[in-house]
């Protein structure tokens, strides 16, 4: 399977918006950081994705899996330990696109382990954007010469030994998984494409026919894990055009793509709310971005079935983590801790993608943390509300 010559005509950057509209909230790393460590969103979403891999039916020589949009590495961690708990001896094809090199890093500290446990795993990793990462091949013919190509076989049997090998590519990422500002929109965009294969070398026989090699890439994936890949403020069109169409695009028969995305109604909304009242950056739900895909794939999206399910089915939140007790909603233990105040307010500012300077305007008084308390006490914690959808290509 190769990129569709519609999906060949995006432009390379999938986050080349209108000027207007280019602001990248996920890259605020401080910002990113609190509030994966401040909240259950990563253990929900993986068991969300595990779920679906009772109804995936791989076929030989692996199961194969994209992860679009790796983070830290911790959803595709989690769901790699319920695969190896439900496939241990089948081989696995793991490929990722992400293009923070911090991100890189944490993801791949997380892989000895996971070597260690499924010896017959290849993962593949790339910076390439979502209409060509699934394929590992730039679309842009003057990209494919100068994509760099690095295999890595681990030697040795222990996690210890995978995990000095990995440390040493410090350096490889560090000089190439460069950025630069897109000349469109400032957003980030890849100085060169890279692709990083690694396995474990005493089970390369038993891999050969599983390891991508330059040029003659497949897709064909089993699973697609597609969580919050694209800004939420972003039109449908947008989405469905540059992101989810071109990762349905890469399903083998049977395949099925998992989407989350935030969809509000929640009390970390009302925080928001509480300081600017007419704000609601989750505009579309599964139901239009679904449609927009459907208009975005054209023919080819008779080929799929587009699974939306309903609210019951498809709804789920998560959690910011709080000591027992520490949000009394009658107040009568006292006030909350400053600490709880200010995650709460960066987590709901994050989910939402407010912008620096709209968030520098609102923290020049302590209204917003009046109003986070308020919430707090209102719903005796804080959660959050997202939903998921499923796009599967029939079977042929």
């Amino acid at each position: 399977m190769a990129p569709g010559s519609e999906a060949a005509q995006m432009v390379a950057d999938e986050n080349e918006e209108q000027p207007a509209e280019n602001f990248r909230f996920y890259d605020n790393r401080q910002k990113y950081l609190m509030f994966v460590h401040t909240c259950s969103e990563k253990q929900v979403v993986a068991d969300r994705v595990s779920a679906e891999l009772d109804r995936v039916k791989p076929k030989p020589p692996a199961l194969r899996v994209f992860d679009a949009g790796m983070g830290d590495g911790t959803v595709l961690t989690r769901v790699m330990r319920t695969m190896h708990q439900r496939h241990p001896r089948m081989p696995f094809y793991i490929a990722g696109k992400e293009i923070s090199l911090e991100d890189v890093r944490l993801t791949l500290e997380k892989m000895p382990d996971r070597f260690y446990e499924h010896p017959a795993t290849v993962l593949v990793v790339t910076n390439l954007n979502y209409a060509d990462a699934p394929w590992m091949t730039p679309s842009a013919d003057e990209q494919k010469s100068r994509t760099l190509w690095k295999e890595v076989k681990l030697k040795g049997e222990t996690s210890a030994e995978f995990d000095s090998q990995i440390t040493d590519l410090e350096e490889f990422l560090a000089e190439n998984w460069r950025t630069t500002p897109s000349p469109k929109t400032g957003n980030p965009i890849y100085e060169r494409p890279v692709v990083l294969v690694i396995y474990r070398e005493d089970c390369e026989f038993l891999l050969h026919s599983i390891v991508p090699k330059k040029e003659t890439v497949t897709a064909g994936y089993d699973l697609v894990m597609a969580s919050q890949p694209y800004r939420a403020r972003a039109s449908a069109k947008f989405k469905a055009s540059r992101v989810i169409a071109p990762l349905a695009r890469s399903l083998a028969p049977g395949g099925r793509l998992m989407g989350i995305q935030s969809c509000g109604g929640d009390p970390a909304l009302e925080i928001i709310q509480k300081v600017w009242p007419s704000e609601n950056p989750f505009g579309d739900d599964r139901h239009a971005l679904l449609e927009a895909t459907r208009e975005a794939l054209g023919q080819e999206a008779r080929q799929f079935d587009f699974l939306a399910g309903n609210d019951a089915e498809s709804r789920f939140c998560y959690e910011m983590h709080t000591l027992p007790g520490e949000i009394d909603p009658d107040g009568a233990q006292g006030g909350i801790g400053t600490s709880t105040l200010f995650a709460a307010w960066n987590d709901a500012a994050y989910v939402a993608q407010i912008e620096d300077e709209r968030l520098t305007d609102a923290m020049t008084s302590d209204a917003y943390l009046r109003g986070t308390a308020e919430v707090l006490r209102k719903h005796g914690g804080l959660w959050f509300n997202d939903e998921g959808y499923v796009i599967a290509r029939k079977e042929k």
